[in-house]
């Protein structure tokens, strides 16, 4: 277990509000204002607003949804109405899927909780606020990312029973850009214990590179046929301003080796991450990776780890046959993220020990039977139960991921939890966006090529070099690799124009290649709790 000590976690909690229809200034509490404990909780909890959601439903949804995953059954196990296997068809429903979907008002919550700390203490302290608005342009970004059309919610614009609209897309991203410019220069520029997982300048330059990166995307109807991915972006020039910043702090870097980064002691002392979602499995929950990516006999006797797992695992998000051959190239570090071979049919599973998480020469067997994984995934009946069958053969189709590396001791003592700290900006994404805004027709800065650049991630992992100007596909397929289950392959095949791509089991949903399914819909809970907006188009 990981001992960082954060406010938030002496159990004071906000109470939050995601019904958007009520008036937002009644719900408010009032804290003793002398309690730093109290006010640091609250603090706290408005930061990690985001955890619950990206520890499980949220990873679920943007996961599958990409052509990184296809969400697999077993004769009715792990079916759960066709939640999963929906946004892998890109055929997301409001209803059925709103186990997912309904993350919307767990972040829309962290949106809230912001508000009622900067309407009782003001912007005035700007080492309070600056931080705190940081954090509400990132989950208003994480919004509209995924539903478009978004509130913009900023506590000095409410007044009573007022009912909140969705602003237009456009509106919201420049919103978010002058929030973010608005607070970078307040926001802390230290990076240690006290910051990990906190909104800084390094955070919020990071965000204001995904925004501008992906601006053709927020500022224009991209469900239309004449959105264009190719199309002239006015914000690249300020995409490698801000990854210059980053670049020029001389405070992260890329020598941590790839796989040890991710496991469950990873924390603080990486070098790469600018910004985390802390995890712990008994103090700060919510992280469940394993359970869904473990195959689904994984857990039994001579398991898939060296430490038998005493709580089961679901197995039922496999990577697509697609994505898995993106891990090919020899030598590469990232290949050890994956039980599989990017370049074979079939995959020999050994067990992987518990501690490193590296193989070990143990094979693994399930009821004296050896283990092999392939790389295809063949289904009992073309539906969209994407039932592959609850047997040997159904149960080891697809390979699976282990970056996300469980404590295996951790997860059967605490419920399936994990503590591995999930990264959401990272410093090699920062290369690879400048590197790609250069390759769009941003000019190059301070002696960087788009080769010299993409030509640093393939070295840290050992992998080949390039001798040429990396391709926009050889981006894409770059960023495949490096930022595998970390929720930002949605992302990046929209921007690509690439989202349409056929892959998995999307051919079975005759509606997949519909440009709407850019835009998840809003699930029937949150129309419901706010009767004056409207559903997105195509749902």
């Amino acid at each position: 277990m990981k001992r960082y000590i954060f406010g938030a976690l002496l159990m004071l909690t906000a109470v939050g509000c995601t019904d958007l229809d009520v008036d937002v200034k009644s719900i408010y509490t009032e804290y003793p204002s002398d309690s730093e404990i109290a006010l640091e909780a609250r603090i706290s909890d408005a930061y990690f607003a985001y955890r619950a959601a990206l520890g499980r439903r949220y990873d679920e949804a943007v996961s599958c949804n990409s052509d990184e995953y296809t969400a697999v059954s077993f004769d009715g196990d792990y079916l759960n109405g066709r939640d999963m296997s929906n946004f892998s068809m890109h055929s997301v429903d409001p209803d059925a899927c709103k186990s997912q979907l309904n993350v919307y008002n767990d972040i829309q919550a962290g949106i809230t909780k912001c508000n009622q700390i900067l309407m009782d203490l003001g912007e005035d302290n700007t080492e309070v606020s600056a931080p705190i608005r940081a954090a509400r342009a990132f989950y208003t970004f994480i919004l509209m990312d995924n539903w478009g059309d978004t509130p913009i919610i900023d506590y000095t614009l409410l007044s009573d029973n007022d009912a909140i609209d969705r602003s237009p897309r456009a509106d919201v991203a420049a919103w978010i850009e002058k929030e973010l410019l608005e607070v970078r220069d307040d926001c802390p520029t230290e990076v240690s214990d006290d910051t990990y997982g906190r909104p800084t300048r390094w955070m919020v330059d990071a965000l204001l590179a995904k925004l501008y990166i992906n601006w053709n995307v927020y500022t224009q109807d991209v469900t239309s046929s004449s959105w264009s991915a190719t199309a002239t972006n006015e914000k690249l020039a300020d995409c490698v301003a801000v990854c210059d910043d980053v670049i020029n702090s001389g405070l992260f870097d890329l020598s941590d080796d790839y796989k040890t980064k991710f496991m469950y002691n990873n924390g603080s002392h990486i070098k790469d991450f600018i910004y985390v979602m802390p995890f712990d499995a008994v103090s700060q929950t919510g992280l469940t990776y394993a359970r869904f990516r473990t195959w689904r006999r994984g857990q039994n006797n001579n398991g898939f780890y060296s430490i038998e797992m005493t709580n089961s695992v679901g197995g039922n998000m496999a990577l697509t046959p697609e994505f898995a051959q993106l891990f090919c190239l020899e030598g590469d570090r990232r290949n050890d993220v994956i039980a599989g071979d990017g370049t074979a049919e079939t995959f020999d599973v050994y067990q992987y020990d518990a501690t490193t998480g590296e193989p070990t020469t143990v094979r693994n067997n399930y009821k004296g039977e050896e283990v092999t994984f392939t790389r295809s995934i063949t289904l009992k009946v073309n539906d969209g139960d994407l039932n592959c069958g609850a047997d040997m053969t159904g149960w080891t189709q697809g390979y699976r991921s282990i970056k996300f590396f469980p404590n295996i001791t951790e997860y059967n003592t605490n419920s399936r939890n994990q503590s591995n700290d999930v990264p959401i900006f990272r410093y090699a994404d920062v290369l690879l966006m400048k590197c790609e805004a250069i390759v769009r027709g941003a000019s190059a800065t301070n002696g960087d090529t788009a080769l010299s650049l993409f030509n640093q991630i393939r070295s840290y992992v050992n992998a080949p070099t390039l001798t040429a100007t990396p391709t926009l596909q050889e981006i894409l397929d770059e960023r495949g690799r490096e930022f595998l289950d970390e929720h930002w392959r949605r992302n990046d095949l929209i921007r690509f124009g690439d989202f349409e791509r056929d892959w998995g089991f999307k051919s079975l949903n005759s509606n997949a290649s519909a440009l709407t399914n850019r835009l998840w819909p809003l699930s029937t809970d949150v129309l419901n709790s706010n009767t004056n907006w409207t559903q997105n188009e195509g749902y």
